[in-house]
């Protein structure tokens, strides 16, 4: 665990000089190179992607079913009741002028074959050298894994939020309309899922909200994991910040939620059921379904090479970001911009008849317990002799567990300045 402000600091510095070192545009890696790409799914993987490969002179298509890409980082703060859907949505504007051709459409086939994409609403299939697969999760609403009860109807009256945007708004909606004194539940699934530390930032902004507005209010957290990330921060902050607002329920507590009934708004677990006014059930998550398009995935998600992302099981696609097995690298859209990076380097090496190089990443998470209070976590992956991504010993850790105010906010404006960075970078 890092000791210091100091030596964070230097990690963070040192971690960022060697992946954007051997990733920057300039380097002998983005030298022109020659090669018609698409990319489906403009998050922070594929966008990233899509933008790099177009500084080396690809020909890059980037289809995404959006108008816009709504971000589910920061979007928990809208729920905090101190930002705004404006500030986490993102036009396909910047990534246009960087000269990348932008379709709106449904992706409904994929022959990797005759290397074509199909768009719903196109007649013309879209044709590639090499395709990169950045989809995101989609959710596990029936059979193996899945909570009984819970599928996209049962959203709409206990959302998800886990996809950003209207369903950010209905629960946002659901926690203004709910009297004070009202109980919140949350479901947490099992890893792996999308941001490990979304539900509990999710949770504290919440807390945060009621504790100005609904202070007699309770928030029930029922976990299908017995340990969670930052999980000591998060529980210092709330004993400080919220104290007997929130109850966390691990696994071995009771705390996997087998079934919901939407129509009395209850939760059942392994050993109880509990009520809520307001329940947010975050459910067990796959590989986004077009993955299913090209047979990409091995179980929920899809194992990939980690030197250059393309996939194990159909060449000439690389699955990044969410979608896919990483090794250490957790699911957040730091590290789905890092693979992104990685992914351009190795598609530009190898349309150019090279070997790509080994990869080093990073990845860094920021997590609000209110707007002035901040917690991180940072770690250096690379890939071990095992031929997994590793995390190298040593190389980040957590934000020090006895800290000042005064470091606390600067870390919570830390975390307001990656966004805006990784943001203007990406779709700027």
């Amino acid at each position: 665990m890092l000791k210091s402000n100091n030596s964070r600091r230097d990690v963070l510095k040192l971690a960022s000089a060697a992946t954007f070192a051997s990733l920057a545009p300039s380097s002998k890696s983005f030298a022109q190179a020659a090669g018609n790409v698409v990319v489906i799914g403009g998050g922070f993987g594929g966008a990233t992607t899509a933008k790099y490969l177009r500084r080396a002179g690809v020909n890059v298509t980037l289809i995404d079913a959006g108008a816009n890409f709504i971000t589910c980082p920061f979007s928990n703060t809208v729920l905090g009741g101190f930002g705004e859907m404006a500030q986490v949505t993102h036009s396909w504007d910047g990534l246009r002028r960087a000269g990348v051709t932008v379709i709106n459409g449904t992706v409904t086939g994929i022959d990797a074959t005759a290397k074509r994409i199909t768009v719903q609403g196109n007649t013309t299939p879209i044709a590639y050298d090499r395709l990169v697969v950045s989809p995101g999760i989609d959710f596990k609403f029936s059979g193996t894994g899945s909570i009984q009860g819970y599928d996209e109807a049962a959203s709409e009256k206990m959302p998800h939020a886990w996809k950003a945007g209207p369903q950010t708004e209905l629960l946002r909606r659901q926690l203004i309309a709910m009297d004070d004194g009202g109980v919140v539940i949350m479901a947490i699934p099992n890893n792996p899922f999308r941001c490990p530390p979304g539900p509990y930032e999710r949770a504290s902004l919440i807390a945060h909200y009621l504790k100005t507005s609904k202070p007699r209010s309770k928030i029930i957290l029922l976990d299908a994991k017995d340990t969670f990330s930052k999980q000591a921060l998060f529980q210092a902050a709330w004993t400080q910040l919220y104290p007997g607002m929130i109850e966390w329920v691990s696994f071995s507590q009771g705390g996997n939620v087998a079934r919901v009934d939407t129509n009395t708004m209850t939760v059942y677990t392994d050993f109880g059921q509990h009520k809520g006014n307001v329940v947010n059930v975050i459910p067990p998550q796959r590989a986004g379904r077009v993955v299913d398009l090209a047979n990409l995935a091995t179980g929920d998600f899809c194992q990939v090479n980690p030197q250059t992302f393309e996939s194990r099981t159909v060449p000439n696609i690389h699955v990044i970001g969410d979608a896919c097995v990483a090794g250490a690298m957790p699911k957040s859209g730091f590290s789905a911009s890092n693979q992104g990076k990685v992914t351009a380097a190795a598609i530009v090496a190898l349309l150019r008849g090279q070997q790509p190089t080994a990869p080093s990443m990073i990845n860094v998470c920021y997590s609000l317990i209110n707007p002035d209070y901040g917690i991180s976590v940072a770690s250096v992956h690379r890939i071990g002799d095992d031929g997994t991504i590793i995390a190298v010993p040593g190389s980040g850790g957590n934000s020090p567990a006895m800290a000042t105010p005064e470091f606390r906010k600067q870390e919570a404006d830390y975390a307001r300045g990656w966004y805006a960075s990784m943001a203007n970078e990406i779709w700027g």
